[in-house]
């Protein structure tokens, strides 16, 4: 059997960790299995590398910074190889190119447009644990691309597609899925398993334990996930189609504070508006979240979306270059915010999720300034000073009421 393993950066900060990982996968070799593993870079080397790269200069290209960045996998992929040999094990570690691994073009977010499994067919008959670098491919220009913060677990599971893995296990510093973030939540509760939509909500809405592209990607070939502790012998969490979740109305409440507020005050209330908005935004690549307007009065309203804070800058200098185009009068913006989300696949049929949600945070006395739903979730953003108490409210209201 064939299973794909993938070790986060936090699971590989220290020579320590590195000798763990390195035991765990040749634990699963010696059980006979053939073994793919992608790693991620260690600790907070890939921040420090995109540090560097702004301290030699601001403005270098994307071509140039996946060049650097790209190096961390490297670095990780070598030492847990070193880590193997000295187990006895036999090991080869391969970049992207040497992988297989094609990308779009783009930098910094490109996409896998496909695997050329020669190589590791190769090493795998040889009988070698193949470690493979995550994070990059190689685009038609043959050079180097990367895929995007947290795209690791998307080289994984691409990987487990390709290959027909029987699963695809992530190795991280929590032990699975769970209903709240439990360091925020003291009471949350982690799932046996959990549903391809939920966790893709879920991963879109705060919680970091898996990347939303890797799940979409599962979702699509059919790879299960199982979400394991690195340092724990517990069992973890499956991510897999036709879930029950367990018979739980709410699934989990997420919590994410890496968001900014943007409005445009005084735009004229006519057809195409929202269309040059969103046109100027996705120039930069930019997304736009939980957006809302106010009634039209004179002809004129206001208009409020959320974006990622790591592209507020962005947004924001676009829309500025675009003030008459777009026909704005004020842009103004706030940082100090969050959006705490329910996750429910009953959300759209059960209006007692958000009654519940909305009823924990009045007794709570905790403002909502936005509200935004789907079938799956409902989203509200409060203070960011009251983040924390709010999720920790929430969770427990959908206990006490037995919704989880």
């Amino acid at each position: 059997m064939l299973i794909v393993k993938k070790f986060g950066g936090s699971s590989l900060a220290t020579n320590e960790l590195i000798a763990n990982a390195a035991r765990i996968i040749v634990d699963t070799h010696k059980q006979g299995h053939q073994v793919i593993c992608t790693l991620s870079a260690r600790g907070d080397e890939t921040d420090e590398l995109m540090a560097l790269a702004d301290s030699v200069n601001p403005k270098a290209s994307m071509r140039e910074r996946d060049m650097l960045l790209a190096t961390g996998e490297q670095v990780s992929i070598a030492l847990v190889a070193m880590a193997i040999e000295q187990l006895g094990a036999p090991v080869v570690s391969l970049t992207a190119q040497q992988a297989g691994i094609a990308s779009t073009r783009s930098h910094s977010n490109a996409r896998v447009k496909n695997i050329n499994k020669t190589r590791i067919e190769s090493e795998l008959e040889r009988g070698k644990i193949v470690l493979v670098a995550g994070f990059q491919g190689i685009n038609r220009f043959e050079d180097i691309t990367t895929l995007g913060r947290g795209s690791g677990d998307v080289t994984a599971v691409a990987l487990a597609a390709a290959f027909n893995a029987e699963q695809c296990r992530k190795y991280t510093d929590s032990d699975g899925i769970y209903t709240a973030d439990p360091r925020i939540v003291e009471n949350a509760r982690k799932l046996a398993e959990i549903g391809y939509e939920e966790m893709i909500e879920m991963a879109a809405l705060g919680a970091n334990v898996l990347a939303v592209r890797a799940v979409s990607l599962a979702k699509k070939h059919g790879v299960r996930i199982v979400v394991l502790s690195s340092t724990l012998d517990t069992p973890g969490t499956t991510v897999k189609e036709g879930c029950k979740m367990e018979g739980l109305k709410v699934s989990g409440v997420t919590v994410d504070k890496k968001i900014a507020r943007i409005s445009l005050d005084g735009i004229t209330n006519a057809p195409g508006v929202w269309f040059k908005i969103f046109s100027v935004l996705n120039r930069r690549s930019v997304g736009a979240d939980m957006v809302s307007q106010s009634i039209s009065r004179d002809g004129i309203k206001d208009i409020s979306f959320t974006v990622n804070a790591a592209e507020q800058n962005a947004a924001l200098d676009v829309l500025n270059e675009n003030k008459s185009r777009i026909g704005f009068e004020a842009l103004r913006h706030e940082g100090a915010i969050a959006k705490l989300s329910v996750i429910s696949a009953g959300a759209a049929t059960n209006p007692d999720i958000p009654s519940k949600m909305f009823e924990a945070l009045f007794d709570s006395g905790i403002n909502i300034q936005m509200i935004s739903t789907s079938e799956v979730r409902t989203s509200v953003l409060v203070s960011l000073d009251d983040a924390d108490r709010a999720a920790k409210a929430v969770h427990q209201r959908f206990i006490d009421e037995g919704y989880m």
